[in-house]
């Protein structure tokens, strides 16, 4: 079995965007670029860029929602 590569570039810069809308994080490890979308569950999204064997990003739905239970069950 190939191993992925999972970062280990230390000097890509990483890039996020929040869609409060659709309630859904963007997080990209360099510029972004054309992905694979996995989807391991819970609404997380790993983007792997197939050619280079390399996760470029990940996708979290939910993230405000999430917080807010996170919260409830603290207070």
């Amino acid at each position: 079995m190939e191993t992925v590569k999972l970062f280990e570039k230390r000097d890509v810069p990483v890039d996020w965007e929040y869609d409060g809308e659709a309630d859904t994080l963007y997080i990209s490890f360099g510029a972004p670029k054309p992905a694979t979308g996995v989807d391991v569950g819970e609404g997380v999204i790993v983007r792997y860029d197939e050619k280079a064997r390399e996760v470029v990003g990940l996708t979290i739905v939910g993230v405000g929602r999430r917080l807010e239970e996170y919260v409830r069950k603290g207070s």
